[in-house]
């Protein structure tokens, strides 16, 4: 696999137009599944690379309509869908090395699969039984994070650590199109700039934060706020996987190469609620996302894979049997989950004891021993009718 890009790509190219008179958008693969080439990205990949890179999105299409349909069933407390955003997150995941450091929010499911995370872990928060569920430093790959566009600066932090250990390692940071509007977002920014950081900032822009469209965001396209900081903004074609893997791939080569930091703008869509406590339909049109259909990450790659004979029945016949094993496994682990120790919040709270943890604990012991004495309905209560 390789990936090239022109000196070019060094300077943000805010003034860039594309066809149609929008910001330039960065694309290798038309939503028709056409091949086409860009001045200053490329990529060739092997026939079992872009196969790889269909069975990815696949699966993780399979895992995240699992675990929606897991929550409307009770056995998850919320979930937040990444469906549409599977070019997004596969094609930028896969770009990264496995000794390079990963900060998701808490909606990248398929990096956390490029990772290596096993989908369980991800959703053992979800149920309420875990306060993460994995090892951050086993797949380097960060512990989802809900409070919005906190985790910048703790990539930004952890890429100005890198360069001063003089590490060939660089990090990836991500975030929504309503968390750019963050300070902490800002700060990051400015941190990273200022100080060189090998971080590359990848936006999934899905057009909607929450039920706020972009254009309420920003007065400009996202990927051109790098300008204003000092290191480049591209936005790619976020349906694209070929593109968002070549341009990811060279923002995170140019970090280590001791560049610096880039922003790059997923330009993708939700086509999901929010989350599962969301209600799309009353805030955007049906006619919105019917566009955005046409424009769907998986066909559009299965489509180029046929017209270039790249896969057969059999290949897609086996992703087909493997989404179904997924399917089975995740069900069937969800429901067996181990609850967690009731009493564990009282413990690491403080590394000695404390007089108002150890009066709550007792407090809640108490609490739930209440209803183990409690009789049930119809029982004779000791002492009673006598």
């Amino acid at each position: 696999m390789s990936v090239k890009s022109t000196a070019a790509r060094r300077t943000t190219r805010g003034g860039a137009k594309r066809r149609g008179g929008g910001p330039e958008l960065v694309q290798l693969l038309t939503p028709e599944g056409e091949r086409v080439e860009h001045s200053e990205y490329s990529i060739d990949l092997t026939p079992e690379e872009l196969r790889g890179l269909y069975r990815d999105m696949v699966l993780t299409r399979c895992f995240d309509a699992e675990a929606i349909t897991l929550q409307r069933q009770g056995e998850l407390g919320l979930w937040a869908s990444l469906l549409g955003q599977e070019a997004a997150q596969i094609g930028s995941g896969r770009a990264t090395r496995s000794d390079d450091y990963v900060f998701p929010t808490y909606r990248e499911h398929g990096v956390a699969w490029t990772r290596g995370v096993d989908p369980l872990n991800l959703l053992g928060m979800f149920r309420g039984v875990n306060h993460g569920g994995w090892d951050p430093n086993e797949n380097n790959f960060h512990l989802y994070t809900i409070v919005i566009g906190s985790q910048t600066l703790h990539a930004t932090g952890y890429a100005m650590g890198v360069a001063k250990d003089g590490a060939d390692t660089a990090v990836l940071a991500y975030f929504g199109d309503g968390a750019s509007s963050q300070g902490d977002v800002a700060e990051a920014f400015t941190f990273a700039a200022v100080y060189n950081a090998p971080v590359v900032f990848f936006c999934q822009n899905n057009q909607w934060a929450i039920s706020e469209p972009t254009e309420r965001q920003s007065r400009v396209p996202l990927y051109q706020r790098a300008a204003g900081y000092g290191f480049p903004g591209v936005r790619v074609d976020g349906n694209d996987v070929l593109a968002v893997l070549a341009v990811t791939r060279a923002a995170l080569d140019h970090a280590r190469s001791g560049q610096g930091p880039t922003l790059v703008e997923a330009f993708t869509y939700r086509m999901g609620a929010h989350t599962t406590t969301d209600d799309p339909t009353r805030y955007r049109a049906d006619e919105e996302r019917e566009e955005w259909a046409a424009k769907d990450p998986i066909q559009r790659l299965r489509s180029y894979l046929d017209k270039q004979g790249l896969a057969d029945d059999a290949f897609y016949a086996e992703v087909e049997r493997e989404s179904g094993a997924l399917a089975k496994r995740v069900r069937e682990g969800v429901r067996t989950m181990p609850n967690p120790d009731t009493m564990a919040i009282f413990e690491n709270v403080y590394a000695d004891g404390h007089p108002l943890v150890d009066e709550e604990r007792a407090q809640f012991a108490r609490y739930l021993a209440s209803f183990e004495d409690t009789p049930a309905a119809g029982a004779a209560v000791p002492g009673e009718g006598r």
